[in-house]
């Protein structure tokens, strides 16, 4: 019998990161953001598919090739004049690149990507169109209260990208609100599925996750499904014992779109200075809703008006993209840094 020939290991080339110097090794037929997954330097990153333009950098040397991406995200202008996407490049030399967006305090305590076995434990209704499930994993992973995942349900053999709606002290069981879609392959799947059906968790990925021991207030904005990752940073923050103030807006079309009341009037009693500010933008003629009517970005303006230290604040945003869009403006224009604004915008197609 002929001896079996080895397989050819993949060709490995450096990347350094500057301004920060960071240097990493990519191989041949891996896209530079998956490397910095895998060893992890938490690189500025988003939908991870060329949509986005999050990880948008210079290339300043070396030989590249960029997989499929949109032009949304990466012009022919902006092409030409020597940027790329890191989710879309392979690299065939050693290459430097000069970060557009980076934390370097992020890149040195970053978490690697992994994936982890587990099994669906819980699936819980929210509301007519949200539900909440529960994942046991063999063993635990390690993320920022904040962070998302890829799901990949077997059997299905679908993959969707979610947020963790627990906090990182609960590495064992992570819980998911997903929001159901007409037609949505994933929400589908999981209405079907059985308790102890296998499903592979991948993370964790994302830089919206809560940062620590800052004096000034933290803002949360969301609405739908973006629920998830902005519940994970107020239950690590009430479990941090930090004493900033917290505002959470929150909205909904109707009453019945509202679900875990309960866990934030628990929150307002036992926080120094937590408030829950839900709003409801179709109000029924005969509902008894006393509070805050309109859309959330109107409603986030008002209180923003009344806040002090605003300048000082950390805001996250999570939810529909449209969601978002109308509330960084309103950020913008209270005075908070840029540099402090973080969002996760969640679509159907890439949620469903």
């Amino acid at each position: 019998m002929g001896q079996e020939m080895p397989q050819r290991r993949p060709a490995v080339h450096k990347v350094r990161l500057e301004p920060v110097g960071v240097e990493m090794e990519v191989e041949e037929g891996e896209t530079v953001l998956d490397a910095a997954f895998r060893q992890g330097v938490t690189l500025p990153h988003g939908c991870k598919e060329g949509q986005c333009s999050a990880c948008k950098c210079i290339l300043n040397e070396g030989d590249v090739e960029m997989l499929k991406y949109s032009t949304f995200a990466l012009s022919d202008p902006e092409k030409e004049s020597g940027q790329v996407l890191l989710c879309r490049t392979l690299v065939y030399s050693d290459v430097e690149v000069e970060l557009l967006n980076y934390d370097e305090d992020l890149l040195s305590r970053s978490i690697a990507v992994k994936a982890f076995n587990g099994k669906l434990a819980s699936v819980e209704p929210l509301t007519h169109d949200i539900v909440r499930i529960a994942i046991d994993l063999d063993e635990p992973m390690k993320f920022r209260a904040g962070q998302f995942a890829d799901l990949t349900l077997h059997g299905a053999e679908i993959t969707r990208s979610y947020s963790m709606g627990n906090p990182p002290s609960e590495p064992d069981r992570l819980e998911f609100i997903i929001k159901r879609y007409p037609g949505g392959a994933f929400s589908t799947a999981i209405g079907e599925a059985k308790i102890g059906d296998p499903i592979t968790v991948k993370g964790p990925y994302g830089s919206c996750f809560r940062r620590e021991q800052r004096d000034g207030p933290m803002i949360l904005v969301g609405s739908g499904s973006g629920m998830a990752p902005l519940l994970s940073i107020l239950l690590d923050q009430a479990a941090s014992g930090e004493t900033r103030p917290v505002r959470f807006f929150y909205g909904a079309r109707t009453t019945q779109d509202l679900f875990a009341l309960d866990v934030f009037a628990d929150l307002e009693a036992r926080m120094p200075d937590f408030k829950f500010i839900p709003a409801l933008s179709h109000v029924e003629a005969d509902s008894e809703w006393n509070g805050e009517t309109g859309f959330i970005h109107d409603v986030l303006r008002r209180h923003l008006l009344d806040m002090e230290n605003i300048e000082e604040a950390d805001a996250y945003s999570c939810g529909p993209p449209p969601m978002i869009d109308a509330a960084l403006p309103i950020l913008q224009m209270a005075d908070i840094d840029p540099a402090r604004m973080y969002s996760d915008k969640f679509t159907p197609a890439s949620q469903a």
